[in-house]
């Protein structure tokens, strides 16, 4: 019955069967990556060398698993891994290795695809420590003297740098330590100076040598070990008079190792025999005395002094410096007398003044002079004298004339004048008397 289907039938037929999946692609091809690039000595020893490089430039769809690293002695090519487990970092010190000899070094990049072409050094690499020149790096607060006082403890460390470990010597003034008062101990790093308790013989100018190979370096520095001084080898009375003194003193012989600062001088009463300080950080070797009492008897006494401090003991003076009692005559001064004399000078004036009928009034003014200036006190050019009127003071330069009750006619020009030998001077004001308001018309 199939056997005769219409062509409509027939284009149908086809549509009715299941589509058949798509073909998938073909995996890609599995690649290695390109060769390490980079590569060479980051640093070396005389057992090993630790060598770095960049990644490949190309990796690919199949990654980067890791490196291996492989070596062998120069002129051969028997080349084998130094490392079990593929290498992750881009970082790798190759071990225990026999110093002298001369290596080639490779590197290999591996992933999925295999090994890629190795990364390999130019040259071969000697397997020996680098030499660097040494350097001693004296720390800044040895490069001036360094003071420290008897009994202390001295740790002193002395930094420096060099490959491979340099061979540290010291000296003392230019001879060997003394390993039983000065002990050292080296590092690859620093060499370390100690001294249990330092004394006066531990000064001196030490040196450090730092050698590698056919290089040296070397530094020095100053140790001065300094202790309380002894006092002034002597002390004297040079001369006595009035109520001073005057001593002189010499240096002490034993300075503790470093220079005198200054002198501490003191004095005792010898009736109570106490000491007081008159002098201190004294840089002289002589000075007075001055300010004792008269009739006491003194004796004096002299500290030496250092960056340590005072001497435990002082020079005493042998003899003793009696203040004696004398008469003293009493000369008064010569002064030459002073000429005061002065004409007369008004300082303050008469100012213009209004009043009322019936309300006394006072008119003010200031003079000065020498001798004392006469007053003279006028109305209208007409000396007032006695009249009962006014009255008239003058105390201490103040002049005043106070004019009682005054009626209409008791208005005008006052005056007052000042008169001594060396001359006059006057002063004048206008008092007006006004009627009370009651009266005005």
């Amino acid at each position: 019955a199939n056997a005769y289907l219409t062509s409509a039938e027939a284009a149908e037929a086809p549509a009715s069967e299941e589509p058949k999946p798509p073909t998938p692609p073909p995996p890609p091809p599995k690649e290695p990556t390109s060769a390490p690039v980079d590569l060479f000595v980051e640093d070396k020893n005389d057992t090993s060398v630790a060598i770095i490089w960049s990644q490949p430039e190309t990796i690919g769809l199949s990654g980067l698993d890791g490196y291996i690293i492989e070596i062998c002695k120069d002129g051969t090519e028997d080349w084998n891994a130094v490392n079990e487990d593929l290498q992750k970092s881009c970082r790798y010190i190759i071990k225990n290795q026999t110093t002298g000899d001369r290596l080639k070094i490779r590197v290999v990049a591996v992933n999925a695809g295999g090994r890629s072409p190795p990364g390999i050094l130019p040259e071969a690499v000697l397997v020996k420590e680098v030499a660097d020149r040494p350097k001693v790096r004296l720390p800044r607060y040895l490069r001036q003297r360094y003071v420290a006082r008897v009994g202390d403890k001295i740790n002193l460390t002395i930094p420096f740098t060099g490959k491979p470990k340099p061979v540290v010597t010291w000296t003392k003034n230019g001879q060997p330590l003394d390993t039983k008062k000065v002990n050292i101990r080296s590092t690859e790093r620093d060499s370390i100076l100690f001294i249990r308790a330092a004394d006066r013989e531990d000064s001196g100018v030490y040196e450090i040598c730092v050698k590698v190979e056919g290089f040296e370096d070397k530094a020095s520095f100053t140790l001065q070990i300094v202790e309380l001084p002894g006092p002034p080898a002597s002390v004297k009375i040079v001369d006595t008079w009035g109520f001073n003194v005057a001593l002189e003193w010499t240096p002490p012989t034993d300075n503790g190792n470093t220079e005198i600062t200054g002198y501490t001088v003191q004095k005792a009463d010898k009736k109570t025999g106490d000491w007081f300080t008159v002098l201190e950080h004294y840089h002289r070797l002589n000075a007075t005395i001055s300010d004792l009492i008269m009739g006491n008897t003194y004796k004096f006494r002299v500290f030496s002094e250092n960056k340590c401090g005072l001497s435990e003991s002082a020079a005493v003076t042998k003899s003793v410096a009696k203040i004696v009692k004398t008469g003293i005559d009493y000369k008064p001064p010569d002064y030459k007398e002073h000429n005061f004399s002065e004409a007369p000078k008004f300082t303050t004036s008469l100012n213009d003044r209004v009043t009322t009928v019936g309300y006394s009034a006072k008119l003010l003014c200031s003079v000065r002079g020498f001798p004392k200036p006469k007053i003279q006190w006028m109305k209208n050019q007409m000396i007032i004298g006695d009249d009962p009127k006014y009255r008239q003071i003058c105390v201490q330069g103040i002049c005043s004339l106070e004019i009682r009750k005054p009626g209409n006619f008791d208005g005008g020009v006052y005056s007052c004048k000042a008169m001594n030998d060396h001359g006059e001077a006057t002063v004048t004001c206008k008092l007006e008397v006004k009627l009370p308001m009651i009266f005005r018309t």
